[in-house]
């Protein structure tokens, strides 16, 4: 055991599928357990999320890094059986089915934790595991939309709008990697293992917790509660800025130009401004149209004003300070002609191009080298 592998010799058992429960396993490999990603012949479903590349999606690099892949075929009686054998060596397991599912397969937490008492039986959901609504399908929208997200993620005419990035499942994966890692900790002074239930509506609850007391205490809000703030259009581009403070809104009103501005009694206070939210936003808009996005930049940085121009991923992965630091490692592939970009997880060790940990396995890439490993083992016991 070490900082850069805390978990090395635990074994996890990955059952789970998509990307919540893989990637929250994938972290624990990450950080040194051996873990073994059972999936079903055809291989787990993440692999079929969109254009496949060599057996490859995103979905499937970003949840299986570092991982071992068997296949088995759960209706058989056989592979039931090899799936035992894995279990009975398993410091934490992963299952990802609806509510039910998992017990019709003979895997319930009873059936396991009294083969293994020391396990860690982690139960991945989209509702949660008791509810009327726990054995309904769910997928990362589904619950950016029943949670109040898309609602408070609204355009300007009102639309709910979803995240395209995958915010929910993400979440999902770190709660889940918190709750095993404080697991694993406490299990040191324990007789038996446990059961954590982790739910994609926990999760995104969670993630909107203060946005959800704010609307609770002062009803709908706006996307922000001060001015000037938001997306604004520059002569090629567009730049965030956003402006707490009394004293950063009149040295903005400097940087800009609107000198009108400052100790005017309509913005001298946030509340003020607040109150005038359109006013405030019409000039800073009208004066940002006039420059680039660089330009407003450089000069809001220098006088310590938030603000970032709004970069697409391409434009991210090339920006200086993305390179410099880096946050990214660009990673190859078994059957992928081009290197994808994967970004290094915090707190751990880079990863390194073409190493075990920086290598997604192919469906069942593993199965022999696994089932012969624990064949010989009951053989010899």
């Amino acid at each position: 055991m070490s900082y850069k592998s805390p978990f090395s010799g635990l074994r996890v058992v990955d059952l789970s599928q998509g990307i919540a429960g893989p990637y929250c396993a994938m972290l624990l490999a990450q950080y040194g357990a051996d873990v073994i990603k059972v999936e079903p012949p055809e291989g787990d479903w993440s692999r079929y999320l969109g254009p496949n590349w060599g057996g490859h999606t995103p979905f499937s690099i970003a949840g299986n890094l570092g991982k071992r892949s068997v296949t088995l075929d759960l209706k058989e009686e056989a592979d039931k059986a090899r799936l035992w054998h894995l279990l009975d060596t398993a410091d934490v397991f992963f299952e990802g089915f609806r509510p039910g599912v998992i017990e019709r397969l003979g895997f319930s937490y009873e059936a396991v934790s009294k083969r293994n008492p020391r396990v860690l039986y982690v139960s991945v959901s989209g509702f949660g595991q008791h509810g009327p609504l726990a054995k309904k399908p769910a997928m990362d929208p589904v619950l950016q939309a029943f949670t109040g997200f898309m609602v408070a993620n609204a355009d300007s005419r009102g639309m709910p709008q979803r995240a395209a990035p995958i915010i929910v499942d993400m979440s999902t994966a770190l709660y889940a990697f918190q709750g095993v890692s404080a697991a694993l900790y406490a299990r040191r002074d324990e007789e038996s293992g446990r059961k954590i239930e982790v739910s994609l509506l926990e999760a995104a609850a969670n993630l909107q917790c203060v946005r959800m007391m704010q609307n609770y205490l002062q009803g709908d809000l706006p996307a922000t509660v001060t001015a000037p703030a938001g997306n604004f259009a520059c002569s090629n581009g567009y730049l965030f800025v956003i402006v707490l403070r009394q004293a950063d809104f009149d040295t903005a009103c400097g940087v800009l130009g609107l000198d009108d501005m400052v100790n005017n009694a309509r913005y001298a206070s946030v509340d003020a401004r607040r109150q005038h939210m359109d006013e405030v936003n019409a000039r800073f808009a009208e004066k940002f149209a006039t420059q680039t996005a660089e330009y407003w930049s450089e000069r809001l940085t220098q006088a310590g004003i938030q603000n970032e121009q709004i970069l697409d991923y391409a434009q991210f992965l090339e920006h200086e300070h993305v390179t410099s630091t880096g946050l990214i490692s660009w990673l190859n592939q078994s059957g992928m002609d081009a290197t994808v970009p994967m970004p290094n997880v915090p707190g751990a060790p880079a990863l390194i191009p073409g190493s075990t940990l920086a290598l997604a396995p192919r469906a069942g890439e593993h199965t022999d080298e696994i089932l012969s490993q624990f064949e010989t083992k009951n053989a010899e016991s």
